[in-house]
């Protein structure tokens, strides 16, 4: 007999010591409020959901995991019991008649918070929330180099005080004006003998066919609150501006309906420079277009005329694209240079089959700068070497192109129109 019982009493060891602590798992410290347990059961029970990750086993187990935690931090009884005997403690106290945890049902429990069937999903004959759709912009170095980072919005969320009963004390009765139906039928005279019934809201809930004595504090019992929400944002490479990234069910919530789509229109950011190393690049400041991108060089005249000149130009993952010409080679203004496959990363969802990656081009163009005024020495020597230059081997464009030396004499009644 003792012998079963140690046994029985190491199983519960190794039980206790391979369970993961309930704090740690929902991310909380041992002095988290009701309100911020509730708040990272709602937000973790979202994350880990059997529906968002289909086929998962680690994700299903995490959410039958979280829904355990969240039972036994809520109750004040299970929670001095977990503090004080951890997983061991409670495994007796479920054993020796004490009050069981309200909720064994992972599903039933996210129903009680989030509406429906404790289900995600469009479908079922449940009704559908509306989609919300916001706009998040980021510079344009997270479009080229991809970045994992976080937005929030602010939305409707049901209140997690009252698990949106809006009820402090959880009692909720049927009004007993409208039987539960939210409308009464009136019966109002047109005439002598003569009557109509309409249908009208009713006044006594509302319409919500349903009364509350005590209402929720914090939502004054209209069972949802607005309240910041963050999600994180995968920002991939080469990822096209405007794009639209979907986040199922994560819509404003009510009670009453299956939260609709959360839509990110992903935008660039006007370029600044910041005040870290990478936010100050060349290449925060270049223009993009589809797959390509586009940079404006500036040359002095000395530089476009007689060549003999180098720059490096840094990129937008740090990286440096060196521009050069040689001595004597002329660029003329706005003429454009395309150095292939150092534009935008190609977006994989549009890279061709077997291909890993792919780099649109970058356009330089090339801008010249003439000087103000010139002082009367460098004047004259530009005249000198100009005449002798055009003596020797100037054209006269005029002639070149057949253009008359003086005005062309048009013929008596000429009429333009």
């Amino acid at each position: 007999m003792l012998l079963r019982l140690l046994i029985f009493l190491g199983c519960l060891a190794l039980v206790a010591l391979g369970a993961e602590d309930f704090y740690k798992l929902l991310g909380l410290k041992k002095d988290a409020s009701e309100r911020e347990i509730k708040k990272a059961y709602r937000t973790l029970s979202k994350k880990y959901h059997p529906d968002k990750n289909p086929g998962d086993e680690s994700a299903h187990d995490k959410f039958v995991k979280v829904a355990e935690a969240y039972d036994a931090l809520i109750d004040e009884e299970t929670r001095r019991i977990y503090d004080q005997y951890g997983h061991d403690g409670l495994e007796q106290h479920k054993r020796g008649g004490g009050r069981p945890a309200q909720h064994h049902d992972p599903f039933d429990l996210f129903s009680r918070f989030f509406g429906g069937s404790g289900h995600f999903g469009h479908g079922g004959g449940q009704r559908q929330g509306p989609d919300m759709e916001v706009r998040v912009s980021v510079p344009l170095r997270d479009f080229y180099n991809g970045r994992q980072t976080e937005f929030t919005v602010e939305k409707q969320a049901i209140c997690s005080a009252c698990e949106g009963s809006g009820s402090e004390d959880g009692h909720v009765e049927t009004c007993n004006v409208c039987g539960g139906r939210g409308v009464r039928i009136q019966r109002q005279q047109l005439a002598p003998g003569l009557f109509q019934q309409v249908q009208a809201m009713c006044d006594a809930c509302g319409g919500k066919g349903k009364t509350i004595k005590h209402p929720c504090p914090v939502c004054d019992g209209t069972r949802v609150v607005r309240e910041a929400e963050t999600h994180e944002l995968h920002v991939e490479k080469g990822m096209p501006q405007g794009v639209r990234i979907n986040y199922e069910n994560e819509a404003d919530e009510s009670p009453d309906w299956v939260a609709g789509d959360l839509v990110v229109h992903l935008t660039a950011t006007e370029p600044k420079l910041g005040g870290a190393d990478h936010e100050r690049t060349d290449g925060t400041f270049f223009r993009r277009r589809g797959q390509d991108l586009f940079w404006r060089e500036v040359l002095s005249l000395r530089e476009a005329w007689m060549g003999d000149w180098t720059r490096n130009i840094t990129h937008l993952d740090g990286h440096i694209v060196q521009l050069s010409r040689k001595r004597g080679e002329v660029v003329q203004p706005n003429t454009v240079e395309i150095i292939e496959n150092e534009g935008m990363p190609v977006w994989h969802q549009y890279l061709p089959e077997g291909v890993d990656e792919a780099f649109g081009n970058l356009h330089i163009e090339y801008t010249v700068i003439l000087p103000d005024q010139m002082d009367k020495g460098m004047a004259k020597e530009f005249w000198s070497v100009w005449e002798k230059y055009r003596k020797k081997s100037g054209k006269n464009l005029d002639q070149e192109l057949g253009r008359p030396e003086g005005p062309i004499k048009m013929p008596d009644g000429h009429d333009e129109l």
